[in-house]
């Protein structure tokens, strides 16, 4: 009985330490909440450059701290300033990329409608 008990104990301690541990995990961005695929369609690939900062042939005009590369000859432009201008400058580009996808959204339906 006391080995029954042992072994639960055991199990027990190590579910609440796995759980501790990917809730870690996944607070420093390792495991499970981030996808490294680019976007295959047209649309998102252009919001994803332009919220990124990229140009459309390819090459990086903004650096995003801790952030990769999309493309392996991109390379990153430094960007003068403190913390708080680069946090401005990727919500600015946050901004104008949802402005200018929901302008596509509204133009398209207003094209649809006769």
């Amino acid at each position: 009985m006391r080995m029954i008990f042992g072994v639960m104990s055991l199990l027990i301690v190590l579910a609440i330490v796995g759980t501790l541990g990917k809730k870690q995990l996944q607070a420093l961005g390792q495991i499970g909440t981030t996808s490294t695929r680019a976007p295959t369609d047209p649309a998102a690939k252009a919001v994803t450059d332009a919220v990124m900062g990229r140009a459309r042939d390819g090459a990086a005009t903004v650096a995003v701290p801790g952030a990769m590369g999309g493309f392996a000859d991109a390379a990153p432009a430094v960007v003068e300033g403190t913390v708080a201008v680069q946090a401005q400058t990727i919500q600015n580009n946050v901004r104008n990329a949802t402005n200018a996808a929901l302008q596509k959204g509204v133009d398209r339906s207003n094209a649809s409608q006769p």
